[in-house]
């Protein structure tokens, strides 16, 4: 097994990264273009529309937990222990983090946003254990 191949669920967090970004601008600049709020009112972002509010949310969501899952995948390389389960457990986290963003940015269903939140943090739990586990026997 190729261990750089860890870096594809990385790349692929990273780009909905951008792709929240990419989102909320759009979100904040037809806000501004509908007359809903005046481009200054984001410079200490009080009075956020609705619509611009949860892309940001989102956004943030993605410098939480996904942090930690960019830090064990670089770790995973580091010691030279990635395999077939840290690849499915990276993917599974990385397809849990595109479930939960997609569900914030369009129904914001809180219990199933909840659901999908809940899935990749056991995950990345998982991840972190397997991590101390390899340490362990290494």
């Amino acid at each position: 097994m190729n261990s750089i191949s860890i870096f594809w669920p990385v790349i692929v967090q990273v780009a909905l990264i951008y792709v929240i970004y990419l989102i909320a601008s759009n979100r904040r600049v037809g806000a501004v273009k509908r007359g809903e709020v005046k481009s200054r009112e984001f410079l200490v972002p009080i009075n956020e529309p609705a619509q611009s509010a949860t892309a940001i949310r989102s956004l943030v969501n993605q410098f939480e937990l996904p942090m930690l899952f960019i830090f064990v995948c670089f770790a995973f390389y580091l010691i030279s222990a990635v395999n077939i389960v840290v690849l499915v457990l990276a993917w599974a986290f990385v397809i849990s983090r595109i479930v939960h963003a997609a569900i914030h940015v369009t129904t914001n269903a809180l219990m199933q946003r909840r659901a999908a939140f809940i899935v990749g943090f056991f995950i990345n739990g998982l991840l972190w254990l397997y991590f101390a586990y390899r340490l362990a026997i290494a």
